[in-house]
């Protein structure tokens, strides 16, 4: 499955395909909203929308992950992608350009995006020697930052030129020309067709089974777990509550502000790709620590004993975010790379998409609390009280598990497929 050593030409295939369908999807993205708040002025039509991508996501989730194990992932790739182009298209030839025949169509490319992740997430993996695993991933990364600080902008300006109909034919374009590279490369697969709905539920199982099944996996999953029931309210509702509401912060340094967060995870993977590959593991609980202190900081400026006036909150915390973005990059890279390093890939479909659904179940309960408690206590507190969640969880896997996550399998841990020849 490999070519070569190094970041081979398959990658590269993958990367780039990757990048231009996120850069298409990137700028459909902004474009959707803007519609929708122009035609419906609705921000409950807003959020139909964002369930209409997450819940179709999460129920078909564990029966992707089984495609992915049992068919072709290269022709699902690919398949998925074209399929997806068509269907765009499909939706300017026809003017399905109503909402709810859009909100219709947003379920549909949920679906299919799942499909088309669980094949891509258990084939990445194999395209590179496992000790370029980091570096993979953080080139990977690169790309989707750059996709995500590029389209924004080409979004709203395409947009405001052609409306809906040329943000959705652009993203049908990104589709077809993704699928164009991902052809290229060269991976063979053994396909074990499903042949009833009970092995379905088999595979989904056995997935599951597997993570239970090995102490790395469960530790790598549940540190992640109770990690993100902390941190994932911390970035989606407290930061820009703050930012807007106790800091004031206009709409432009709002934006400005993602753009340095974003900036320093894109310096912090170049650092990992270029520099430190797969020694970006040894420093796991250090970046943890320093993440720990940009929070700090943070929550400093935003409390009563800090003097700072608007700007120049905005410069300091621009300098915070930057520092921000990069321990986040030596966070999640090495703990992803170290996943698909120790997940065999026949099993490898089903096993993330179990160990996915189990991290985003657990999220929610953080969302559910802090939006009330911001109405009840200062968000200064509410951050400290966050962040004491996060850093007792730190300290509880130093205490218990550090060696296991700072530990690097050397190959795939033992699967035993109760259906070897399904």
């Amino acid at each position: 499955m490999k070519s070569s050593k190094g970041l081979n030409r398959n990658f590269w295939l993958f990367a780039i395909g990757r990048f231009i369908s996120q850069l298409g999807w990137a700028v459909q993205d902004v474009a959707l909203p803007l519609y929708v708040l122009d035609k419906t002025h609705s921000g409950s039509m807003m959020t139909a929308f964002i369930l209409a991508e997450i819940i179709p996501s999460l129920i078909v989730m564990p029966f992707a992950g089984v495609v992915g194990d049992r068919y072709n992932r290269k022709w699902l790739m690919v398949g998925f992608d074209l399929i997806r182009g068509v269907l765009l298209f499909g939706v300017i030839t026809f003017n399905f350009l109503g909402i709810y025949q859009l909100l219709a169509v947003q379920v549909v490319m949920a679906v299919l995006g799942s499909f088309f992740a669980a094949g891509t997430g258990a084939m990445f993996p194999d395209l590179v020697e496992p000790n370029e695993l980091e570096k993979a991933n953080s080139t990977v990364s690169s790309f989707t930052i750059l996709a995500r600080l590029a389209g924004p902008a080409l979004g709203g300006l395409i947009y405001g030129i052609g409306g809906i109909r040329l943000a959705i034919l652009i993203n049908a374009v990104s589709f077809f020309g993704s699928g164009l590279f991902e052809m290229l490369i060269r991976y063979e697969w053994k396909a074990k067709p499903i042949e009833g709905l009970g092995q379905v539920f088999s595979d989904i199982k056995e997935g599951v089974r597997f993570i239970f099944k090995h102490h790395y996996l469960k530790t790598l999953m549940t540190f992640a777990i109770f990690l993100g029931i902390f941190s994932a309210p911390f970035g989606a509702v407290l930061l820009p509550y703050a930012m807007r509401e106790v800091l004031k912060f206009t709409s432009v340094q709002f934006g400005l502000m993602e753009s340095f967060f974003m900036g320093g995870a894109l310096l912090g993977n170049l650092l990992i790709a270029v520099k430190f590959g797969k020694k970006a593991g040894k420093f796991l609980f250090g970046a943890m620590v320093l993440d720990g202190m940009m929070i700090i900081a943070f929550i400093w400026v935003i409390s009563p004993l800090s003097s700072l006036d608007r700007n120049a909150a905005f410069f300091f915390l621009g300098a915070v975010a930057v520092i921000w973005g990069v321990t986040e990059t030596f966070i999640d890279i090495p703990i992803q790379s170290k996943l698909q390093r120790a997940v065999p890939s026949e099993v490898r479909g089903r096993v993330f998409s179990a160990l996915g659904i189990l991290t985003r179940i657990a999220t929610p309960l953080g969302l559910v609390l802090v939006g009330p408690l911001l109405n009840l206590y200062p968000a200064w507190l509410v951050a400290l009280g966050l962040w004491i969640g996060m850093a007792v969880v730190v300290a509880y896997y130093w205490v218990k598990y550090r060696d296991v996550l700072l530990k690097d399998v050397d190959g795939p841990l033992a699967v035993e497929v109760r259906n070897p020849g399904a």
